[in-house]
């Protein structure tokens, strides 16, 4: 069973610059069939850009979203963890703050991206949350 956040966590992270629009975001995330893009500037994570904001903070208000930015979706001062950081500090990190994904970061930098999906696979790996995020999406 995998002690550390590196042994699980989905590297690299896919990051975008603030002034990115939320349509770019999106076609990124569909291509690389991922849920968020962290939101950097230069080395430092600003925040986490999901899928759910985009939705929620921009196609649900009845913004464009290709004039709409990470800068205005984007949730602001994530949680992180290490990439050296024991796998239940994220549990209890996810249960504190109620999130489902955390930037890994060292030093600073991004180096990944650790899931709800990522936990449950590698610590319940009978769950339908295990199986799920397991399996491949649709295409």
């Amino acid at each position: 069973m995998a002690e550390q956040i590196h042994e699980i966590m989905t590297q690299p992270p896919y990051t975008v610059p603030p002034e990115t629009t939320l349509h770019e975001a999106a076609v990124i995330m569909r291509d690389k069939d991922i849920g968020d893009v962290l939101v950097t500037d230069g080395d430092s994570v600003l925040g986490i850009l999901t899928d759910r904001d985009i939705v929620v903070r921009c196609v649900a208000d009845g913004a464009d979203c290709a004039r709409s930015t990470a800068r205005n979706a984007v949730s602001e001062h994530p949680a992180v963890v290490g990439p050296r950081d024991d796998v239940d500090d994220a549990v209890h990190i996810m249960r504190s703050n109620a999130v489902r994904r955390l930037p890994v970061v060292d030093g600073g930098r991004p180096v990944g991206v650790v899931s709800l999906g990522d936990l449950a696979v590698e610590r319940d790996p009978a769950s339908v949350l295990a199986m799920v995020s397991g399996s491949h999406g649709n295409t």
